[in-house]
């Protein structure tokens, strides 16, 4: 379970986004980036129960830096008001499929699959689905996954078939993601409940066979 105290301080950093806050509040945002660090720590754990691809990782490789990057943003808030850890081969910048746990009062999820894949991962992936729609199908169709997961998510989409691939293929909508996600929102009463965790894993446990399916596709297109 996730404290109240931990979102409380998100809740109040979205109020008062400016570094003189945070550095008057750095004592707290240490306490709760700690009960943060300790929470993923326990998730690494539970998903190597049925994939040891993450069991080397530590909390430090996968959770997100709470510092934005304003170089090229017209928002200059400083922070971001979120905790987000990304549990995946090689962490958050290891550039495969994993899970992901996204903290902010009134907008938490969970996800897994992979955002943003490079150029080759992408078009690798696509391939992989093309020539194994069915196995892929499957997946997405499993009951287990069903329960969590309406599908991919359909966050950026091309109009048309991606190059390389056929106009006419049946199923061209599945081509046509530039992410490869899933996610599920969790309510705040489930996030201070005892039973996230369970809820959590029970989650990432439905997604792997989707996670091993597009990590192949990148290790092939590695070669």
């Amino acid at each position: 379970m996730v404290s109240q105290e931990l979102l409380n301080f998100l809740s109040d950093l979205k109020k008062n986004n400016h570094k003189e806050w945070f550095h008057e509040h750095k004592p707290v945002y240490k306490q709760v980036r700690r009960e943060f660090e300790q929470y993923v720590a326990l998730l690494i754990a539970g998903i190597t129960q049925f994939d040891d691809t993450v069991k080397r990782l530590e909390p430090r490789d996968c959770i997100f830096r709470i510092n934005r990057d304003i170089r090229f943003s017209k928002d200059k808030s400083p922070y971001k008001t979120n905790f987000g850890a990304y549990m995946a081969p090689g962490g958050r910048k290891g550039g495969y499929a994993g899970y992901y746990f996204h903290l902010e009062p009134g907008a938490s999820f969970m996800a897994g699959g992979i955002y943003m894949p490079s150029g080759p991962n992408l078009k690798a992936i696509r391939k992989e689905i093309y020539e194994h729609t069915g196995e892929f199908l499957e997946i997405l169709d499993e009951p287990e996954f069903k329960e969590h997961f309406d599908g991919l998510d359909s966050i950026e989409k091309l109009k048309t078939a991606p190059q390389g691939f056929p106009r006419d293929f049946e199923h061209i909508g599945l081509l046509n993601h530039k992410h490869y996600t899933v996610s599920e929102p969790l309510s705040e009463e489930l996030l201070t409940s005892e039973s996230l965790t369970d809820h959590l894993l029970s989650a990432y446990e439905a997604l792997y066979p989707l996670k091993y399916f597009l990590n192949e596709a990148i290790d092939l297109n590695k070669g």
